[in-house]
């Protein structure tokens, strides 16, 4: 959790994405206690309004869920539907554009294809 914040992005959604990378990851599993507020907010010397509109984000999306009096935790299946939204962002962030831009180079599939294969450290 020693990521230092980026200056060109809000820090409630880095702390948002801090929460959704070890989901990811599998540092915090379903049904597992996530960092608290608290915890957040004195380890990265951050506000606690911050902290809490990021968290509160995913507990409205249904990646988080609050115990009364005892925490936030991962609902079932939040890993999933990060998982799918993160793929479906990877699709439009990164492979349209790379399609647009082979069609207009002539590109094929093919060459796609291969030229992702020959690209170093493209193994994954």
């Amino acid at each position: 959790m020693s990521k230092p914040f980026d200056s060109n992005k809000p820090i409630f959604l880095q702390v948002r994405e801090l929460i959704e990378d070890q989901i990811v990851n599998d540092q915090l599993k379903e049904g597992d206690q996530a960092p608290s507020t608290n915890q957040l907010v004195s380890f990265y010397k951050i506000n606690h309004a911050t902290v809490s509109k990021g968290i509160n984000q995913l507990v409205e999306e249904g990646i988080l869920f609050k115990k009364r009096g005892i925490g936030m935790f991962v609902e079932e299946g939040a890993k999933q539907t990060l998982m799918g939204q993160r793929k479906e962002a990877f699709v439009e962030n990164y492979v349209r554009n790379l399609l647009q831009e082979a069609k207009k180079l002539g590109i094929t599939q093919a060459e796609i294809m291969e030229l992702i294969k020959n690209t170093k450290g493209s193994e994954i």
